[in-house]
């Protein structure tokens, strides 16, 4: 008699798992293309969610085909082409499929005799993303989970470039300076590292919401003056709230001045590297020590898959200098292919097959024709956000990140825009977020989905102002 544990690995009840799966979710895609999915975001209160899924686990052990198909239902559809919400790219589906090829294999990458397949192929990845940057041949690194570990991992390797705090420990003041508009991992990222409040040196912004660069010679001699070891500056590319690119090379210049390590936080925008037409974003990032760009943003990757690349890729190896006996010979080697010595992750996931997979069936275009299909997407919006009176454009975009807001003659316009955001939520049939820049809350947009077209981008603003006249009445 077949014992429960031969069942759950029986190669016929995984095939037919497998199609039933696949089966279902090209049915979402092609609904989602269609425009037969009605919901961009099947919104419930959370304690509604809880008692839905609650329910659901109390009825025990039951069909996985329709769990897989309730979820489906249940999720945000970011492949509807009205998702317009956060950075997060509807994956090409050749990854979804790379990722159940990974995680049936299951190998890690601390070792290479875990990640025979994933350490060269992240090797590959990592040069191909340096060499785009400009980085020379000395350049390389590796794939982490997210944009949050990979700035961590990038200024702890500043760190250990700039002092002997991993063996020695320290009493010293350190700090970073960043734009008052960068990511938050990396306030995040510079407090688990102990620098505390006064460490985090934020520089203002101007009226594009670009790092003040004329302004850094004053920041940085205050915190000299206060007794701080400035070791880092941190360039946005581009920034979450408004898709702004701060002046790289300016930074570049005064980071060489002051022997201060540049790193370029491209998690969003660095993925113009890979377009000859937007690709003066970022001019300058070819002078950075160390870079991050997110695959799963505007490179189609499923999430979490995020690319650390240094100018010197000895770098790398620097930040994470411990023993380890049992997991390889030579402590001291800068062995590439032993992805541990250098990374935050041991049993890392086999990430770069996902990433491989779509330059293996696609090839390097889609990245150009993605990145470049969606920032122009995002010019051609706030050409049609201009042409309505009702509609005040934030700040002319530079990336497919837009903020707007619906004007109004009675109200306050944070409330009513607010409000019309929620109403959004609770219909469903858009998904959009909303930021505060100053004291002005806008309605924002990240277009992510290459299938999102002017239409698309006409009836959101139709929908904006109706609810506008639903919610000021």
């Amino acid at each position: 008699m077949e014992s429960l544990l031969q069942k759950a690995f029986s190669p016929d009840l995984f095939r037919q798992q497998a199609h039933n799966l696949v089966d279902q979710l090209a049915d979402y895609l092609e609904q989602a293309q269609s425009g037969s999915l009605e919901m961009v975001i099947p919104y419930k209160d959370p304690e509604e969610s809880l008692a839905f899924w609650q329910e659901d686990y109390e009825q025990g052990q039951g069909d996985v085909t329709e769990f897989f198909s309730k979820t489906i239902q249940y999720s945000n559809h970011l492949h509807h082409p009205r998702y317009m919400g956060h950075q997060v790219t509807p994956p090409v589906p050749i990854s979804a499929l790379a990722g159940m090829l990974s995680s049936m294999l299951n190998n890690g990458m601390a070792v290479y005799e875990m990640g025979l397949v994933s350490n060269p192929l992240e090797r590959i990845l990592s040069e191909l993303l340096a060499k785009k940057i400009g980085f020379d041949k000395n350049g390389g690194g590796l794939l982490t989970s997210g944009g949050t570990l990979a700035n961590l991992t990038a200024l702890l390797a500043a760190r250990a470039a700039k002092t002997d705090v991993w063996e020695d420990g320290t009493n010293e003041r350190l700090a970073v300076m960043v734009s008052e508009e960068a990511h938050y991992c990396i306030d995040r990222a510079a407090r688990i590292m102990g620098m505390g409040n006064e460490g985090i040196i934020k520089v203002p912004t101007n009226e594009l919401l670009q790092i003040r660069t004329d302004l850094l010679e004053q920041y940085y001699q205050e915190a000299t003056d206060k007794g701080l070891h400035v070791i880092a500056i941190i360039g946005s590319a581009c920034s979450t709230s408004t898709g702004s690119y701060d002046d790289l090379e300016a930074i570049a210049a005064f980071a060489q001045k002051h022997e201060l390590w540049f790193h370029a936080d491209g998690a969003h925008g660095g993925a113009v590297v890979f377009s000859d037409k937007y690709k003066y974003l970022v001019k300058g990032i070819n002078q950075a020590d160390s870079v991050v760009i997110d695959w799963h943003k505007m490179l189609m990757a499923p999430a979490l898959i995020t690319a650390v690349i240094f100018k010197r890729n000895d770098d790398a190896f620097r930040t994470f200098q411990q023993k380890a006996q049992y997991l390889w010979a030579n402590q001291h080697s800068k062995d590439w292919f032993n992805s541990g010595k250098r990374t935050f992750e041991c049993t890392k996931l086999m990430m770069s097959v996902k990433v491989y997979a779509i330059l293996k069936a696609h090839g390097e275009q889609i990245f150009t024709d993605n990145v470049e299909y969606l920032y122009d997407l995002g010019k051609q919006f706030a050409t049609l956000l201009k042409a309505r009176p009702n509609f005040e454009l934030a700040l002319e975009p530079e990336s497919n990140i837009v903020c707007f807001r619906l004007k109004s003659t009675s109200g306050t316009l944070n409330e009513l825009n607010a409000n019309i955001r929620k109403r959004l939520l609770e219909e469903g049939k858009f998904y959009i977020v909303q930021t505060t820049l100053g004291d002005k809350l806008y309605l924002r947009v990240s277009l992510m989905n290459p299938l999102t077209t002017e239409t698309d981008l006409i009836a959101l603003l139709d929908e904006v102002e109706r609810l506008g006249k639903v919610v000021a009445s």
